[in-house]
Protein backbone atom coordinates (compact mmCIF):
# COMPACT_ATOMS: atom_id res chain seq x y z
CA UNK A 1 0.00 0.00 0.00
CA UNK A 2 1.44 3.58 -0.56
CA UNK A 3 2.84 5.61 1.95
CA UNK A 4 0.31 7.51 4.33
CA UNK A 5 -0.22 11.39 3.17
CA UNK A 6 -3.08 13.90 3.78
CA UNK A 7 -4.45 16.14 0.80
CA UNK A 8 -6.94 18.66 0.12
CA UNK A 9 -8.65 20.05 -3.01
CA UNK A 10 -9.06 23.74 -3.17
CA UNK A 11 -12.01 24.89 -5.47
CA UNK A 12 -14.03 22.33 -8.42
CA UNK A 13 -11.67 23.10 -10.81
CA UNK A 14 -8.06 22.23 -9.01
CA UNK A 15 -6.70 18.96 -8.41
CA UNK A 16 -6.17 17.14 -5.26
CA UNK A 17 -2.47 18.11 -3.70
CA UNK A 18 -0.38 16.68 -1.32
CA UNK A 19 0.52 19.04 2.38
CA UNK A 20 1.64 16.51 3.92
CA UNK A 21 3.40 13.14 4.12
CA UNK A 22 4.75 10.90 6.54
CA UNK A 23 8.09 11.09 5.31
CA UNK A 24 7.90 14.83 5.38
CA UNK A 25 7.27 15.32 8.93
CA UNK A 26 4.60 15.73 11.51
CA UNK A 27 2.91 19.23 10.77
CA UNK A 28 2.31 21.08 7.94
CA UNK A 29 0.14 24.69 7.43
CA UNK A 30 -1.27 25.82 4.06
CA UNK A 31 -2.50 29.26 3.29
CA UNK A 32 -6.32 29.45 1.57
CA UNK A 33 -7.33 32.17 -1.01
CA UNK A 34 -9.56 34.41 -0.19
CA UNK A 35 -11.18 33.16 -3.52
CA UNK A 36 -11.74 29.73 -2.52
CA UNK A 37 -14.89 27.96 -2.23
CA UNK A 38 -14.94 24.55 -1.64
CA UNK A 39 -12.48 22.83 0.81
CA UNK A 40 -12.00 19.19 0.67
CA UNK A 41 -9.84 17.59 3.01
CA UNK A 42 -8.65 13.25 3.07
CA UNK A 43 -5.96 10.81 3.71
CA UNK A 44 -4.53 8.17 1.47
CA UNK A 45 -2.47 5.38 2.45
CA UNK A 46 -1.18 2.98 5.51
CA UNK A 47 -2.48 4.63 8.74
CA UNK A 48 0.03 2.39 10.22
CA UNK A 49 -0.14 3.29 14.40
CA UNK A 50 -1.23 6.32 13.14
CA UNK A 51 -4.42 7.12 15.49
CA UNK A 52 -5.42 10.19 13.94
CA UNK A 53 -4.95 13.91 11.84
CA UNK A 54 -5.64 17.12 13.87
CA UNK A 55 -6.98 19.88 11.67
CA UNK A 56 -7.32 23.37 12.47
CA UNK A 57 -8.75 26.42 10.29
CA UNK A 58 -7.71 29.36 11.20
CA UNK A 59 -8.70 33.15 9.98
CA UNK A 60 -6.29 35.56 8.70
CA UNK A 61 -5.70 36.67 12.58
CA UNK A 62 -4.57 33.16 13.09
CA UNK A 63 -8.30 33.26 15.61
CA UNK A 64 -8.97 29.47 15.23
CA UNK A 65 -12.29 28.69 13.61
CA UNK A 66 -12.69 25.08 13.19
CA UNK A 67 -11.11 22.46 14.15
CA UNK A 68 -12.00 18.61 13.57
CA UNK A 69 -10.12 15.01 13.06
CA UNK A 70 -9.60 13.10 10.40
CA UNK A 71 -9.47 9.14 11.48
CA UNK A 72 -9.15 5.90 10.24
CA UNK A 73 -12.59 5.78 10.19
CA UNK A 74 -13.73 9.05 8.67
CA UNK A 75 -10.99 10.16 6.39
CA UNK A 76 -12.63 13.03 4.68
CA UNK A 77 -13.88 16.21 5.71
CA UNK A 78 -15.43 19.70 3.57
CA UNK A 79 -16.09 23.09 4.06
CA UNK A 80 -18.07 25.42 1.57
CA UNK A 81 -17.45 29.54 1.85
CA UNK A 82 -21.37 29.71 1.02
CA UNK A 83 -22.26 27.67 4.13
CA UNK A 84 -19.30 29.21 6.63
CA UNK A 85 -18.04 32.17 5.27
CA UNK A 86 -15.50 31.66 7.50
CA UNK A 87 -12.40 32.29 5.37
CA UNK A 88 -13.59 35.52 3.28
CA UNK A 89 -10.61 37.19 4.21
CA UNK A 90 -8.20 33.80 3.62
CA UNK A 91 -7.16 31.24 5.95
CA UNK A 92 -4.41 28.98 7.44
CA UNK A 93 -5.03 25.22 7.27
CA UNK A 94 -3.15 23.39 9.55
CA UNK A 95 -2.81 19.33 9.58
CA UNK A 96 -0.87 17.78 12.24
CA UNK A 97 -0.25 13.79 12.76
CA UNK A 98 -0.95 12.54 15.77
CA UNK A 99 -0.04 8.90 17.04
CA UNK A 100 2.15 6.00 18.61
CA UNK A 101 -0.16 6.90 21.46
CA UNK A 102 -2.42 3.95 23.51
CA UNK A 103 -5.50 5.80 22.84
CA UNK A 104 -8.55 3.97 21.60
CA UNK A 105 -9.49 5.05 18.10
CA UNK A 106 -12.98 6.89 18.01
CA UNK A 107 -14.81 5.47 14.79
CA UNK A 108 -17.23 8.96 15.33
CA UNK A 109 -15.30 11.57 13.57
CA UNK A 110 -15.31 14.54 16.50
CA UNK A 111 -15.61 17.57 14.89
CA UNK A 112 -15.60 20.69 17.03
CA UNK A 113 -16.14 24.29 15.47
CA UNK A 114 -15.48 27.56 17.26
CA UNK A 115 -18.68 29.33 16.53
CA UNK A 116 -21.43 31.45 18.05
CA UNK A 117 -23.87 28.20 18.39
CA UNK A 118 -24.74 25.04 18.03
CA UNK A 119 -24.53 19.75 17.19
CA UNK A 120 -24.64 23.12 16.49
CA UNK A 121 -21.25 23.54 16.79
CA UNK A 122 -21.84 24.38 19.58
CA UNK A 123 -18.21 24.48 20.01
CA UNK A 124 -18.11 26.93 23.34
CA UNK A 125 -15.96 25.85 25.86
CA UNK A 126 -14.60 28.03 27.97
CA UNK A 127 -11.09 26.45 26.65
CA UNK A 128 -9.67 28.84 25.14
CA UNK A 129 -9.42 33.11 25.55
CA UNK A 130 -9.46 35.22 22.52
CA UNK A 131 -8.40 38.73 22.38
CA UNK A 132 -11.78 40.18 23.72
CA UNK A 133 -15.62 40.29 23.41
CA UNK A 134 -16.98 42.38 20.76
CA UNK A 135 -19.82 44.15 21.53
CA UNK A 136 -23.01 43.26 19.05
CA UNK A 137 -25.79 46.32 18.35
CA UNK A 138 -29.29 44.99 17.74
CA UNK A 139 -29.02 46.48 14.36
CA UNK A 140 -26.76 43.80 13.63
CA UNK A 141 -29.16 41.03 15.27
CA UNK A 142 -32.08 42.61 13.18
CA UNK A 143 -30.36 42.30 9.90
CA UNK A 144 -28.75 38.88 10.46
CA UNK A 145 -31.44 37.11 8.87
CA UNK A 146 -28.57 35.31 6.20
CA UNK A 147 -27.62 32.18 6.72
CA UNK A 148 -25.05 31.23 9.37
CA UNK A 149 -21.78 30.54 9.94
CA UNK A 150 -22.22 26.85 9.78
CA UNK A 151 -25.21 26.06 9.48
CA UNK A 152 -27.03 25.59 12.41
CA UNK A 153 -24.60 26.03 15.14
CA UNK A 154 -24.27 23.06 15.92
CA UNK A 155 -23.40 22.91 19.26
CA UNK A 156 -24.81 20.67 17.93
CA UNK A 157 -20.81 19.10 18.21
CA UNK A 158 -17.71 19.75 18.95
CA UNK A 159 -14.27 18.39 19.08
CA UNK A 160 -12.98 15.30 19.25
CA UNK A 161 -16.02 14.77 21.65
CA UNK A 162 -18.79 16.78 20.24
CA UNK A 163 -22.00 16.95 21.12
CA UNK A 164 -23.64 20.58 20.18
CA UNK A 165 -21.97 23.48 17.70
CA UNK A 166 -22.43 24.66 14.13
CA UNK A 167 -21.12 22.52 11.64
CA UNK A 168 -19.25 22.51 8.13
CA UNK A 169 -20.53 20.92 5.37
CA UNK A 170 -20.62 16.88 6.49
CA UNK A 171 -19.19 13.93 4.28
CA UNK A 172 -21.66 11.37 3.58
CA UNK A 173 -18.58 8.73 4.50
CA UNK A 174 -18.53 9.80 8.06
CA UNK A 175 -16.85 13.21 8.13
CA UNK A 176 -19.30 14.80 10.02
CA UNK A 177 -18.87 18.42 11.14
CA UNK A 178 -21.62 18.94 13.26
CA UNK A 179 -23.07 18.60 16.85
CA UNK A 180 -23.14 15.09 18.10
CA UNK A 181 -21.16 13.05 15.53
CA UNK A 182 -22.10 10.01 15.36
CA UNK A 183 -20.60 6.42 14.97
CA UNK A 184 -21.02 4.12 12.43
CA UNK A 185 -25.19 4.11 11.87
CA UNK A 186 -27.10 1.48 13.22
CA UNK A 187 -28.72 -1.44 11.27
CA UNK A 188 -31.26 -3.23 13.23
CA UNK A 189 -31.53 -6.04 10.63
CA UNK A 190 -29.93 -8.77 11.14
CA UNK A 191 -27.78 -10.37 14.10
CA UNK A 192 -24.84 -10.85 11.45
CA UNK A 193 -25.33 -6.85 11.01
CA UNK A 194 -25.81 -5.65 14.99
CA UNK A 195 -22.82 -7.80 15.66
CA UNK A 196 -20.67 -4.92 13.54
CA UNK A 197 -22.25 -2.10 15.03
CA UNK A 198 -20.69 -0.67 18.77
CA UNK A 199 -22.94 1.67 19.68
CA UNK A 200 -24.54 1.59 23.31
CA UNK A 201 -27.72 0.08 23.21
CA UNK A 202 -29.05 3.25 24.07
CA UNK A 203 -28.17 4.67 20.67
CA UNK A 204 -31.47 5.29 18.05
CA UNK A 205 -30.80 5.99 14.77
CA UNK A 206 -32.79 7.72 13.14
CA UNK A 207 -33.13 5.70 10.02
CA UNK A 208 -34.33 3.03 12.15
CA UNK A 209 -36.80 4.69 14.72
CA UNK A 210 -38.87 2.57 16.23
CA UNK A 211 -42.65 2.56 16.11
CA UNK A 212 -43.52 2.72 19.76
CA UNK A 213 -41.28 5.68 20.58
CA UNK A 214 -39.50 8.71 19.56
CA UNK A 215 -36.01 8.28 18.30
CA UNK A 216 -32.73 9.23 19.32
CA UNK A 217 -32.23 12.98 19.49
CA UNK A 218 -31.05 15.66 20.87
CA UNK A 219 -31.94 19.80 20.42
CA UNK A 220 -35.92 18.81 20.53
CA UNK A 221 -38.31 20.62 23.28
CA UNK A 222 -40.73 18.37 25.44
CA UNK A 223 -43.48 20.22 26.61
CA UNK A 224 -46.45 19.78 29.57
CA UNK A 225 -49.34 20.34 28.93
CA UNK A 226 -51.33 18.85 31.61
CA UNK A 227 -50.74 16.86 33.93
CA UNK A 228 -51.09 13.55 31.88
CA UNK A 229 -49.62 14.68 29.11
CA UNK A 230 -46.78 16.43 27.06
CA UNK A 231 -45.64 16.75 23.63
CA UNK A 232 -41.70 16.47 21.76
CA UNK A 233 -41.14 18.69 19.44
CA UNK A 234 -38.49 18.90 17.10
CA UNK A 235 -34.30 17.17 17.36
CA UNK A 236 -32.03 16.00 15.31
CA UNK A 237 -30.79 12.30 15.65
CA UNK A 238 -27.71 9.99 13.86
CA UNK A 239 -25.54 10.91 10.74
CA UNK A 240 -26.83 14.84 11.30
CA UNK A 241 -30.35 13.89 10.18
CA UNK A 242 -33.35 15.66 10.92
CA UNK A 243 -35.28 13.10 12.88
CA UNK A 244 -38.58 11.86 10.43
CA UNK A 245 -40.69 11.68 13.62
CA UNK A 246 -40.70 15.12 14.78
CA UNK A 247 -43.65 15.28 16.81
CA UNK A 248 -44.73 12.88 19.89
CA UNK A 249 -47.05 12.95 22.43
CA UNK A 250 -46.42 11.10 25.85
CA UNK A 251 -48.63 10.07 27.99
CA UNK A 252 -47.24 9.86 31.93
CA UNK A 253 -49.49 7.96 33.50
CA UNK A 254 -48.09 4.73 31.58
CA UNK A 255 -45.19 6.47 29.96
CA UNK A 256 -46.60 5.60 26.49
CA UNK A 257 -45.75 7.68 23.09
CA UNK A 258 -48.02 8.33 20.19
CA UNK A 259 -47.12 9.35 17.21
CA UNK A 260 -48.41 13.00 16.75
CA UNK A 261 -47.22 14.53 13.36
CA UNK A 262 -50.95 13.62 11.91
CA UNK A 263 -53.04 14.31 14.91
CA UNK A 264 -53.65 17.76 14.43
CA UNK A 265 -54.89 19.78 11.69
CA UNK A 266 -52.63 22.48 10.19
CA UNK A 267 -49.57 23.23 8.89
CA UNK A 268 -47.13 21.70 11.45
CA UNK A 269 -43.67 23.73 11.57
CA UNK A 270 -40.82 22.71 9.66
CA UNK A 271 -38.62 20.31 10.73
CA UNK A 272 -35.66 22.07 13.42
CA UNK A 273 -33.64 22.33 16.26
CA UNK A 274 -32.29 24.93 18.88
CA UNK A 275 -36.13 25.92 19.08
CA UNK A 276 -38.23 26.99 22.07
CA UNK A 277 -42.34 25.72 22.92
CA UNK A 278 -44.06 26.87 25.79
CA UNK A 279 -47.11 26.33 26.85
CA UNK A 280 -49.61 28.81 28.06
CA UNK A 281 -51.71 27.44 30.47
CA UNK A 282 -54.47 30.22 30.37
CA UNK A 283 -55.49 29.81 26.69
CA UNK A 284 -54.05 26.09 26.88
CA UNK A 285 -51.84 26.74 23.53
CA UNK A 286 -48.23 25.77 22.96
CA UNK A 287 -46.05 28.79 21.34
CA UNK A 288 -43.56 27.36 18.65
CA UNK A 289 -40.66 29.86 17.98
CA UNK A 290 -37.29 30.14 15.89
CA UNK A 291 -34.50 26.72 15.39
CA UNK A 292 -32.49 26.24 12.52
CA UNK A 293 -32.53 23.63 10.31
CA UNK A 294 -29.40 23.20 8.02
CA UNK A 295 -28.98 26.49 6.30
CA UNK A 296 -32.10 27.63 7.43
CA UNK A 297 -32.80 30.04 10.21
CA UNK A 298 -35.83 30.43 11.38
CA UNK A 299 -38.19 34.14 13.23
CA UNK A 300 -41.39 32.41 12.62
CA UNK A 301 -44.10 31.78 15.86
CA UNK A 302 -46.33 28.48 14.97
CA UNK A 303 -48.77 28.09 17.92
CA UNK A 304 -50.89 24.38 18.88
CA UNK A 305 -53.85 24.60 20.29
CA UNK A 306 -54.17 21.77 22.44
CA UNK A 307 -57.77 22.49 22.92
CA UNK A 308 -58.76 21.96 18.99
CA UNK A 309 -55.47 20.63 18.34
CA UNK A 310 -54.74 22.72 15.05
CA UNK A 311 -51.38 24.50 14.18
CA UNK A 312 -51.58 27.86 13.12
CA UNK A 313 -48.56 30.12 11.85
CA UNK A 314 -48.75 33.66 13.07
CA UNK A 315 -48.00 36.33 10.86
CA UNK A 316 -46.76 38.40 13.35
CA UNK A 317 -45.75 42.20 13.05
CA UNK A 318 -42.17 44.01 14.59
CA UNK A 319 -38.95 42.32 14.15
CA UNK A 320 -37.24 39.68 15.36
CA UNK A 321 -33.88 37.96 14.27
CA UNK A 322 -34.09 34.43 13.01
CA UNK A 323 -32.54 32.83 16.27
CA UNK A 324 -31.52 29.69 17.68
CA UNK A 325 -30.70 27.98 21.29
CA UNK A 326 -32.16 31.15 22.82
CA UNK A 327 -34.33 30.89 25.93
CA UNK A 328 -38.14 31.67 26.08
CA UNK A 329 -40.39 32.62 29.04
CA UNK A 330 -43.91 32.93 29.56
CA UNK A 331 -44.67 35.42 32.07
CA UNK A 332 -48.45 37.02 32.04
CA UNK A 333 -49.14 36.00 28.77
CA UNK A 334 -46.51 37.14 27.08
CA UNK A 335 -43.03 34.99 25.86
CA UNK A 336 -39.50 36.92 26.82
CA UNK A 337 -37.01 35.47 24.29
CA UNK A 338 -33.63 36.04 25.26
CA UNK A 339 -30.06 35.54 23.65
CA UNK A 340 -29.78 32.75 21.17
CA UNK A 341 -27.36 32.88 18.28
CA UNK A 342 -28.24 34.41 14.83
CA UNK A 343 -26.87 33.85 11.36
CA UNK A 344 -24.06 35.98 9.65
CA UNK A 345 -24.19 39.51 11.58
CA UNK A 346 -22.27 42.17 10.36
CA UNK A 347 -19.51 42.91 10.24
CA UNK A 348 -18.29 40.01 12.37
CA UNK A 349 -19.09 36.27 11.45
CA UNK A 350 -20.23 35.36 14.79
CA UNK A 351 -23.61 36.43 16.75
CA UNK A 352 -25.12 35.71 20.18
CA UNK A 353 -27.69 38.11 21.24
CA UNK A 354 -27.47 39.65 24.86
CA UNK A 355 -31.23 41.38 23.88
CA UNK A 356 -35.01 40.76 24.96
CA UNK A 357 -37.81 40.32 22.48
CA UNK A 358 -41.49 40.39 23.45
CA UNK A 359 -43.93 38.61 21.78
CA UNK A 360 -47.69 39.51 22.33
CA UNK A 361 -50.05 36.83 21.44
CA UNK A 362 -53.09 38.98 22.00
CA UNK A 363 -51.67 41.48 19.47
CA UNK A 364 -49.68 39.33 17.40
CA UNK A 365 -46.82 41.58 17.55
CA UNK A 366 -42.97 41.16 18.51
CA UNK A 367 -41.52 44.52 20.35
CA UNK A 368 -38.43 45.40 22.45
CA UNK A 369 -38.59 46.06 26.08
CA UNK A 370 -36.48 48.99 27.70
CA UNK A 371 -34.34 46.94 29.98
CA UNK A 372 -32.00 48.14 32.86
CA UNK A 373 -29.09 47.41 34.70
CA UNK A 374 -26.56 45.04 34.24
CA UNK A 375 -27.25 42.81 31.38
CA UNK A 376 -25.42 39.08 30.80
CA UNK A 377 -22.39 39.17 28.31
CA UNK A 378 -24.20 37.40 24.82
CA UNK A 379 -25.14 33.72 24.63
CA UNK A 380 -26.90 31.16 23.75
CA UNK A 381 -27.58 27.15 24.35
CA UNK A 382 -28.01 28.82 28.06
CA UNK A 383 -31.10 28.08 30.41
CA UNK A 384 -33.85 30.37 32.02
CA UNK A 385 -36.24 29.93 34.30
CA UNK A 386 -39.41 32.09 35.89
CA UNK A 387 -39.82 32.47 39.73
CA UNK A 388 -42.04 34.49 41.68
CA UNK A 389 -41.72 37.54 38.91
CA UNK A 390 -38.03 37.02 37.86
CA UNK A 391 -36.23 35.37 35.27
CA UNK A 392 -33.20 33.50 36.39
CA UNK A 393 -30.62 33.10 33.36
CA UNK A 394 -27.74 30.67 33.97
CA UNK A 395 -24.53 29.38 31.72
CA UNK A 396 -24.28 29.40 28.20
CA UNK A 397 -21.90 29.89 25.87
CA UNK A 398 -20.22 32.05 23.09
CA UNK A 399 -17.26 31.34 21.10
CA UNK A 400 -14.68 31.14 22.92
CA UNK A 401 -15.97 31.15 26.29
CA UNK A 402 -18.36 28.64 28.07
CA UNK A 403 -20.62 30.56 31.14
CA UNK A 404 -21.82 29.62 34.24
CA UNK A 405 -22.31 32.66 35.31
CA UNK A 406 -26.16 33.77 37.00
CA UNK A 407 -28.22 36.67 36.18
CA UNK A 408 -31.85 37.38 36.69
CA UNK A 409 -34.37 40.10 35.28
CA UNK A 410 -37.00 41.42 37.70
CA UNK A 411 -39.91 41.18 35.36
CA UNK A 412 -41.02 43.94 37.42
CA UNK A 413 -38.68 46.26 36.83
CA UNK A 414 -37.35 45.36 33.68
CA UNK A 415 -34.25 45.59 35.52
CA UNK A 416 -30.79 42.80 34.83
CA UNK A 417 -28.80 41.81 37.92
CA UNK A 418 -25.91 39.61 38.41
CA UNK A 419 -26.47 36.83 41.08
CA UNK A 420 -24.11 36.80 43.71
CA UNK A 421 -24.11 33.06 44.85
CA UNK A 422 -22.45 30.81 47.36
CA UNK A 423 -21.52 26.54 47.37
CA UNK A 424 -20.79 24.66 44.96
CA UNK A 425 -21.71 26.22 41.77
CA UNK A 426 -21.86 23.92 38.70
CA UNK A 427 -18.90 24.26 36.07
CA UNK A 428 -19.37 26.30 33.04
CA UNK A 429 -21.79 24.80 30.52
CA UNK A 430 -24.36 24.99 27.70
CA UNK A 431 -27.43 22.88 26.35
CA UNK A 432 -27.69 21.48 30.15
CA UNK A 433 -31.26 20.79 31.14
CA UNK A 434 -33.04 23.03 33.71
CA UNK A 435 -36.26 22.21 35.41
CA UNK A 436 -38.29 24.22 38.13
CA UNK A 437 -38.28 21.60 41.40
CA UNK A 438 -40.83 24.04 43.75
CA UNK A 439 -41.50 27.75 44.20
CA UNK A 440 -37.73 28.32 45.27
CA UNK A 441 -35.62 26.31 43.91
CA UNK A 442 -34.50 24.85 40.48
CA UNK A 443 -32.34 22.29 38.89
CA UNK A 444 -29.27 21.98 36.33
CA UNK A 445 -28.23 18.79 34.53
CA UNK A 446 -25.74 17.80 32.37
CA UNK A 447 -24.54 20.18 29.47
CA UNK A 448 -21.80 20.77 27.09
CA UNK A 449 -18.70 22.13 28.47
CA UNK A 450 -17.22 22.51 25.12
CA UNK A 451 -15.21 19.00 25.08
CA UNK A 452 -17.40 16.81 26.80
CA UNK A 453 -20.82 16.15 27.95
CA UNK A 454 -21.72 16.59 31.57
CA UNK A 455 -23.48 13.90 33.81
CA UNK A 456 -23.32 16.44 37.34
CA UNK A 457 -26.43 18.20 38.82
CA UNK A 458 -26.93 20.95 41.10
CA UNK A 459 -29.96 22.42 42.44
CA UNK A 460 -30.30 26.65 43.05
CA UNK A 461 -31.73 27.53 46.37
CA UNK A 462 -33.58 31.37 44.96
CA UNK A 463 -33.91 32.24 48.34
CA UNK A 464 -30.38 31.87 49.68
CA UNK A 465 -28.94 31.74 46.47
CA UNK A 466 -26.96 28.73 47.06
CA UNK A 467 -25.50 26.14 45.08
CA UNK A 468 -25.69 22.35 46.05
CA UNK A 469 -24.51 19.52 44.29
CA UNK A 470 -26.81 16.62 43.96
CA UNK A 471 -25.55 13.06 43.92
CA UNK A 472 -28.08 10.40 42.04
CA UNK A 473 -27.32 7.27 39.88
CA UNK A 474 -30.16 8.03 37.51
CA UNK A 475 -28.92 11.26 36.89
CA UNK A 476 -24.93 10.99 37.14
CA UNK A 477 -24.64 7.95 34.83
CA UNK A 478 -24.90 8.83 31.67
CA UNK A 479 -22.99 12.30 30.35
CA UNK A 480 -25.92 13.82 28.44
CA UNK A 481 -26.62 17.91 26.51
CA UNK A 482 -29.31 18.66 24.32
CA UNK A 483 -31.70 16.79 26.55
CA UNK A 484 -35.31 17.52 28.03
CA UNK A 485 -35.96 18.03 31.52
CA UNK A 486 -39.73 18.43 32.79
CA UNK A 487 -41.42 18.30 35.91
CA UNK A 488 -45.13 17.02 36.46
CA UNK A 489 -47.80 16.46 39.11
CA UNK A 490 -47.98 12.87 40.18
CA UNK A 491 -51.11 11.96 38.59
CA UNK A 492 -54.50 10.59 40.38
CA UNK A 493 -57.54 9.11 39.12
CA UNK A 494 -59.47 8.80 42.11
CA UNK A 495 -62.53 10.78 43.30
CA UNK A 496 -64.08 13.28 40.81
CA UNK A 497 -62.47 15.61 38.21
CA UNK A 498 -63.05 18.33 40.59
CA UNK A 499 -61.33 16.88 43.69
CA UNK A 500 -58.59 15.05 41.06
CA UNK A 501 -57.94 18.99 40.26
CA UNK A 502 -58.19 19.89 44.02
CA UNK A 503 -55.08 16.42 44.48
CA UNK A 504 -52.83 17.74 41.32
CA UNK A 505 -52.44 21.67 43.06
CA UNK A 506 -51.10 19.88 46.18
CA UNK A 507 -49.67 16.88 44.35
CA UNK A 508 -46.01 15.39 44.28
CA UNK A 509 -43.99 16.52 41.66
CA UNK A 510 -42.32 14.09 38.98
CA UNK A 511 -38.73 14.65 37.47
CA UNK A 512 -39.11 13.15 33.63
CA UNK A 513 -35.00 13.43 31.79
CA UNK A 514 -35.67 12.48 27.82
CA UNK A 515 -33.18 11.92 25.11
CA UNK A 516 -29.75 14.32 24.60
CA UNK A 517 -26.86 12.86 23.37
CA UNK A 518 -23.15 11.73 24.70
CA UNK A 519 -20.78 13.41 22.45
CA UNK A 520 -19.57 10.10 21.47
CA UNK A 521 -22.12 9.67 18.49
CA UNK A 522 -24.84 8.34 20.53
CA UNK A 523 -28.04 9.94 20.83
CA UNK A 524 -30.38 8.69 23.35
CA UNK A 525 -34.53 7.96 23.11
CA UNK A 526 -34.46 6.66 27.13
CA UNK A 527 -37.01 8.09 29.17
CA UNK A 528 -36.92 8.40 32.52
CA UNK A 529 -38.59 9.44 35.57
CA UNK A 530 -38.06 10.12 38.95
CA UNK A 531 -39.97 12.05 41.98
CA UNK A 532 -38.57 15.71 43.22
CA UNK A 533 -38.28 14.71 46.47
CA UNK A 534 -35.69 12.38 46.18
CA UNK A 535 -34.18 15.65 44.28
CA UNK A 536 -33.73 17.23 48.01
CA UNK A 537 -31.22 15.31 49.08
CA UNK A 538 -27.63 17.39 49.23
Amino acid sequence: MQDFGVYAIFGLDEPPQQILSRREGWQSSVEIQSGVQLMVLFTRGDWGTRDSVSVELSDERNTPITMAKLTPFNKCLSWEAGEDGVWSSGATLTVKLNGDTNDLLDPVQTFSQMECTPECTPTVPALRECAGKRKRSQGEEAEGISEGRGKENICPNASEKATPHRRGKSNPRGGQTRLFPQKEEQTATSASQNHKTKSKQTKTSSQTAQLDKPSGRWGQTLCPIDPQTAILIGGQGARMQFCKDPIWKLCTEDLSWVPAETLAEGPTPEARIGHTATYDPESKRIFVFGGSKHKKWFNDVHILDTQSWRWTLVEAQGKVPPLAYHSCSMFRGELFVFGGVFPRPHPEPDGCSDSIYIFNPEMAIWYQPIVNGEKPAPRSGHSACVMQGRIFVFGGWDTPVCFNDMFMLDLGLMEFSPVKTSGTAPSPRSWHGCAVLSESSFLIHGGYNGNNALSDAFIFNTDTSCWSSLTLPQLNSVPRAGHSIITMPTTCKKGSIDEQEELLESAPQTLLVFGGGDNEGSFFSDLFTMPVKDLSRD
